[in-house]
């Protein structure tokens, strides 16, 4: 059977939706990925770029841009500081356009935004929010050329609700881009804290061995109980400022003598 080729939409989006959803990896990168999630936005979109504004793991605004106008989309996604499609977006989760940058209600909404953007060729804009668990984790946002999308003989000011062909697919498309980068977000950060909880509560384990270890051979050596093997190593660490942990490697290594851990406290007979 003929393998179907890459260029059918359907295919495509396929795809793309789960490259973008798998993130569960160590070497996870969140900006190449939302730059990748960018790119495959613009491409199916056939729009001029597109771009994600987003708050890292130590909420820290970021910005990743596709490579196709990624300077466009970039200086675009910074001018919205005093307002714009995205920051819209982002405060209230909800999808924001399509809409024309000409009309009188993104000039009065957003008049620098829409100056800038229509004097670099930017005809229409709309962001939609990566969601996730009731959680926004940034807004995708996408910038047309007039007349988008090709073919179209003119575009309404704004088409909030998805529609059958036409710009309302183009919101829905992207919508479910954003979804699948918003679960994969959030499988990343959960994925990354159970990780650390993990590598934590290893470290603990193996903490918790040494020490034991170490009771064990001070109490053959001694001649005695654990306890006060224990109690000399803990005196020890308080006294040199150090973790019980260190205490007991040393021990184990054979780093410390009998005097220094007993420091004139003689064992018991």
């Amino acid at each position: 059977m003929q393998a179907m080729p890459d260029r059918i939409p359907e295919l495509r989006l396929a795809r793309a939706l789960v490259e973008t959803v798998v993130t569960v990896a160590d070497d996870f990168d969140a900006d190449r990925h939302l730059r990748r999630v960018s790119q495959l936005c613009a491409e199916l979109l056939d729009a001029l770029a597109a771009g994600v504004m987003y708050t890292n793991a130590e909420d820290t605004v970021r910005i990743a841009a596709s490579h196709r106008g990624e300077a466009l989309a970039r200086g675009l996604l910074e001018a919205q500081h005093l307002g714009g499609p995205c920051i819209d977006c982002f405060g209230t989760g909800k999808p924001v356009g399509p809409i024309r940058l000409a009309s009188r209600d993104a000039v009065a909404r957003w008049p620098e935004f829409s100056a800038r953007a229509r004097a670099q060729g930017v005809g229409l804009a709309f962001a939609v929010a990566l969601r996730a668990r009731g959680r926004v984790f940034g807004v995708l946002n996408v910038f047309a050329a007039e007349g988008w999308p090709p073919g179209a003989p003119g575009a309404p000011e704004a088409a909030p609700a998805p529609q059958e062909g036409g710009q309302g697919s183009a919101l829905g498309l992207a919508q479910a881009l954003a979804d699948a980068a918003g679960a994969g977000l959030h499988n990343q950060r959960a994925y990354a804290e159970y990780r650390d909880l993990s590598r934590q509560l290893q470290a603990a384990l193996t903490s918790r061995i040494r020490i034991e270890q170490a009771k064990g051979i001070l109490a053959e050596r001694w001649q005695t109980g654990t306890d006060a093997a224990f109690g000399a190593m803990r005196r020890y660490a308080r006294r040199e400022r150090l973790i019980m942990d260190t205490v007991a490697g040393m021990v184990i290594q054979g780093a410390l003598d009998d005097t220094s851990l007993r420091d004139g406290h003689a064992p018991p007979p």
